[in-house]
């Protein structure tokens, strides 16, 4: 028997008065790593902001549900407690807020009763594997990084978090060939202790490298059967 993680039914979604999702009909299993795929334009970052419970993009019709529960109406930081991760293509800048900081109070909202000693090894870790310089910890929140750095950060977000299931926009966008081929490896790596993947990507190499279990096509807000 197939366990769906997440489920989308007949999902009708507008922004700006604008529809652009037009009567989705999606299941993601536990366990997969499941590849969206589409041309610009086609509705996949409307997807990811519609599952990540944006207030801006209006579900006209239809319902998501995640581990069983109707999340239709939860907003952005009731899923991320259920256990939702984005992975955003285009990121914020937050000047101020440092890096440890950032990645401190986003991971103790998950774990209260994590000790300061556990975070730093755990953030000294994931920063090891991601090759991410000490000196990087005290910056501001993706200020002065390029697009592959960014991406760098925000695997090492989805390293401590360890999330039941992430949604990764264009992850390899601005990353260069051994950094493709470091964030494939943690994806394998994270969907085999137990994350589920949904990942878009218009690159075919990057997409051999993370090898999806499964493929949907979006076109004009629709499904492609």
């Amino acid at each position: 028997m197939v366990i769906k993680m997440l489920s989308i039914k007949n999902l009708s979604v507008s922004h700006n008065d604008k529809q652009l999702l037009h009567d989705i009909n999606l299941d993601v299993p536990t366990g997969s790593r499941l590849l969206v795929r589409g041309a610009n334009g086609s509705g996949k970052t409307t997807l990811v902001n519609t599952i990540a419970g944006a207030a801006d993009y209006k579900i006209e019709s239809g319902k998501v549900t995640f581990n069983k529960k109707d999340i239709t109406k939860l907003d952005t930081a009731a899923r991320a407690r259920l256990g939702i991760f984005i992975g955003a293509q285009h990121v914020p800048e937050i000047r101020g807020l440092t890096v440890t900081s950032f990645m401190k109070h986003s991971l103790m909202a998950h774990n209260p009763d994590l000790t300061a000693g556990d975070f730093f090894k755990k953030l000294t870790a994931a920063r090891e594997q991601l090759d991410i310089p000490e000196s990087w910890m005290a910056r501001s929140i993706n200020v002065g990084f390029s697009g592959g750095e960014k991406k760098r950060l925000m695997f090492l977000h989805l390293l401590l978090l360890r999330p039941a299931f992430a949604i990764l926009d264009e992850p390899d966008s601005g990353a260069d060939a051994d950094a493709q081929k470091m964030f494939a490896d943690i994806i394998k790596e994270m969907n085999e202790y137990g994350t589920t993947f949904l990942i878009i990507s218009h690159q075919e190499k990057f997409t051999e490298m993370f090898a999806p279990t499964a493929i949907t096509t979006l076109s004009d807000g629709r499904i492609m059967i």
